[in-house]
């Protein structure tokens, strides 16, 4: 075997196929507790989307959200309202929450490998914890 193919070897296991993700909004479910963190949940998944993230909005709609991938940290420099914050492994397992994250503020978890910003109090009524289990969706045409 040459060279090349025992790196290519030993590097695949490392960059696990991404998994399909539908076109348009999402929709955000705690399998373990059966309730629902976001009936509009947008991706951001390229450079520009996760930059911007939700900069520049004034708040964030109830069912709202945006799922930002690949993210082990956020900030909250220059927003304008709190939200909540679920870091989520590859798996979709929830590794950390954070609730009510103000303004001018950093948040990680580094062992995460996304993020849903969800609107502030959404943690707490849909009762997530760590290790709880989020499937992700396309969301039905009505928003429900």
């Amino acid at each position: 075997m040459n060279l090349l193919a025992r790196v290519a070897k030993s590097v695949k296991p490392f960059f696990a196929p991404r998994r399909f993700v539908p076109d348009g909004p999402l929709r955000a479910v705690n399998v373990n507790r059966g309730t629902v963190l976001a009936t509009r949940l947008e991706l951001a998944h390229t450079g520009g989307s996760r930059r911007k993230g939700l900069l520049g909005r004034d708040r964030l709609e109830p069912g709202g959200g945006l799922w930002i991938t690949p993210c082990e940290s956020v900030h909250t420099f220059f927003m304008r309202f709190a939200i909540d914050l679920v870091y989520l492994d590859r798996k979709l397992r929830v590794r950390k929450v954070r609730p009510g994250v103000a303004p001018w503020r950093l948040s990680a978890c580094f062992f995460a490998r996304s993020v849903l910003e969800l609107p502030a109090g959404t943690i707490s009524d849909s009762r997530t914890e760590c290790g709880d289990t989020v499937e992700i969706k396309a969301a039905s045409p009505s928003g429900d």
